[in-house]
């Protein structure tokens, strides 16, 4: 027979919140494993009543999805929680964020409504908007034309298992060039695939396909996350949530 800790199991979970932040400034070079770390030592200080795991090593749950990659900042970063007391979701919100530091910022709280499926099934799909300092519209335009009439362009990717070619342009459902103050902008919308496609990868594209080599560093800020619909929308992944508890109010208003 299986050795059982020692003790009375945890309490069970009541209630499970889901939580948007954006991280910004210099927490954007800050690794996801760094950032979990300074989110569950917030979720400490904040006294939030997590609901932990049972077996030998208790770990609170917690369930990140989708992590911006390193050196990205982002304004759409979820994560999903479960407590062991009910709590409300604006109160979370703000003393998760007055226990953070200045660059990350919790946007928004709500509960999860019951029945309406798991926050990962809404997610599929990432808008990237990438700053191209000493890039103009004329040079960044004609670039991503050529990206988009292309029905394949590979680069070298490095993975965990070393380098392999993929596909950044089936990824891309679709990208645009803008400019701002003299500074190109790359606007795009991304499909979460496997292995991942980030803004680097789609930018070692346009060199392929157009020779496009930015003197400086982009700047990639990731502004929402959700589920791609037939009309090119990025659906916001809250949506079944709010519209489950406004049913809700309108339910117990009219009793």
């Amino acid at each position: 027979m299986a050795r059982q800790p020692d003790g009375p199991p945890p309490p069970p979970t009541v209630q499970k919140l889901r939580i948007r932040y954006a991280k910004r400034g210099r927490l954007r070079f800050a690794s996801h494993r760094d950032l979990a770390r300074t989110l569950e030592r917030a979720l400490r200080r904040a006294q939030v009543p997590m609901a932990f795991s049972a077996g030998f090593s208790p770990h609170p749950k917690i369930s990140y999805l989708g992590a911006a990659p390193t050196g990205a900042a982002s304004e759409a970063e979820y994560v999903e929680i479960g407590l062991s007391d009910r709590r409300e979701p604006e109160a979370v919100r703000a003393a998760l964020d007055a226990a953070l530091p200045a660059d990350i910022a919790v946007l928004e709280c709500v509960e999860a409504a019951e029945g309406t499926g798991s926050l990962a099934d809404r997610i599929d799909s990432s808008v990237w908007r990438v700053e191209l300092p000493g890039v103009t519209l004329a040079e960044l335009a004609p670039a991503v034309a050529a990206f988009l009439e292309r029905d394949v362009v590979e680069v070298a990717k490095r993975t965990k298992n070393g380098l392999r070619d993929v596909d950044a342009r089936a990824a891309v459902a679709s990208a645009s060039a803008a400019e701002e103050a003299g500074c190109a902008i790359l606007d795009m919308v991304v499909r979460q695939v496997t292995p991942a496609v980030r803004p680097d990868d789609v930018l070692a594209a346009l060199a392929a396909v157009a020779d496009l080599r930015p003197p400086l560093p982009p700047r990639a800020v990731r502004a929402a996350q959700g589920r791609l619909d037939d009309s090119g929308t990025v659906a916001d992944p809250f949506g079944p949530d709010r519209a489950a508890r406004t049913r809700c109010q309108g339910e117990h208003a009219a009793v």
